[in-house]
């Protein structure tokens, strides 16, 4: 649970970030965004306005989201470091469901020399990535600055929301798109609670482990094509299929 709740404040921190270079796509991926909280019954509308500081997307606005996005990075921390306590105490998820602490491996130096690899390789590739092809995940459209009178022909998020922003596209009802966009996060809270005999060895899990995997990156490409045939009924019948085997983890 605490896993999920780092992933939800990064998913905030990240969209916060987005939205401070002020080009178009920022600017109206944060009216996107924000709109969707207009959907709430009867305070919606207000909630919205006062996210926003008025009645559009402003200089308050953006005053606001930096503020934001400074602070919340230190917050991440801190539930971080709760986050390596509860590993530490507990001991970490395994797919033998052993529980008996006899049997685990220490935290010291095993998992320790595992996150430093892991770390490494990942400051690596970013720094590949920072050097070399700082463009390469960015969308043109936004170096330009931002204008409210001109709305860009194809609004879309940063890649890593791309599976979320297809759900939300995939359903008709604006609240509806919220609540399924907030479940396909929340979802993973309840997958600690799934049977954990039906977890040890079975093939037929793995396989949908892995279905579910691949159902989340064909939801990510999807995410990014226009609102045409057939990129509308493919992102139906995924994100149909992406719940449907959330449950069967979960079940």
């Amino acid at each position: 649970m605490s896993g999920v709740i780092i992933l939800l404040i990064l998913i905030m921190t990240a969209f916060l970030g987005y939205v401070l270079p002020w080009g178009q796509i920022s600017f109206w991926g944060a009216t996107v965004i924000t709109n969707l909280l207009s959907a709430i019954p009867y305070i919606g509308d207000i909630i919205t306005y006062w996210i926003w500081g008025g009645f559009s997307i402003s200089r308050a606005t953006l005053s606001r989201f930096y503020s934001f996005h400074f602070i919340l990075p230190f917050v991440l921390l801190v539930i971080v470091v709760f986050h390596i306590i509860f590993l530490h105490e507990r001991g970490s998820n395994n797919p033998l469901g052993v529980a008996l602490d006899l049997d685990k491996i220490p935290f010291f130096p095993y998992f320790i020399f595992k996150d430093i690899l892991g770390i490494l390789v990942f400051i690596l590739i970013y720094v590949l990535f920072s050097l070399n092809y700082l463009n390469i995940f960015l969308d043109p459209e936004n170096f330009i600055v931002a204008n409210s009178l001109i709305t860009p022909p194809h609004i879309q998020p940063e890649w890593y929301f791309l599976f979320a922003y297809a759900i939300l596209r995939s359903i008709p009802n604006k609240l509806g798109g919220v609540v399924g966009l907030l479940i396909a996060i929340l979802v993973l809270i309840f997958l600690p609670f799934s049977n954990k005999k039906y977890l040890k060895k079975n093939f037929f899990f793995k396989l949908n482990f892995w279905f579910f995997i691949n159902f989340f990156i064909v939801l990510t490409y999807l995410g990014a094509c226009p609102i045409e045939y057939p990129f509308i009924n493919l992102r139906i019948i995924y994100t149909i299929l992406y719940f449907f085997f959330i449950i069967l983890l979960i079940i």
